[in-house]
């Protein structure tokens, strides 16, 4: 192990690996149950601004913008605790989610799981009650 992969994985310096476009991962679940909510891109602009406020921002790499979880929807997400991986290129946060984290109204952006029936893989919904009306909130 050279040097500095020991100061990535043992040290407690953060140092997060952002990728080519300047992005890293960031795994979004709720604090109370441990379900996975989303699974979004932070920039290092997103990443301080989640740090220094304790509200979720994220950057949305088809709009190419900055966005605040909930800004549009009132669905926010309150950091409680932020961690990174053994190499730093995937942030973790653990959030109180106010409503539902979906932007299609659903509590988790997973609500569909893939069964493989006869070998073909298709999609069946699973837990996706709508907790809002995207088309009411997201006015177009």
């Amino acid at each position: 192990m050279s040097a500095h992969s020991h100061d990535i994985e043992e040290g407690l310096a953060f140092r997060p690996r952002f990728d080519a476009a300047g992005l890293v991962t960031c795994v979004a679940t709720d604090v109370a149950t441990g379900d996975v909510l989303m699974v979004a891109h932070m920039n290092d602009e997103a990443l301080r601004k989640t740090i220094a406020t304790g509200e979720a921002w994220y950057f949305s790499r088809s709009r190419n913008a900055l966005w605040r979880k909930g800004e549009s929807s009132g669905q926010t997400q309150r950091v409680i605790e932020i961690r990174t991986d053994c190499d730093q290129d995937a942030v973790w946060i653990r959030v109180e989610q106010v409503g539902a984290a979906c932007h299609t109204g659903r509590r988790s952006c997973f609500y569909r799981k893939v069964e493989g029936a006869g070998g073909e893989a298709k999609l069946v919904f699973a837990d996706a009650e709508r907790l809002f009306d995207p088309d009411a909130v997201y006015k177009k």
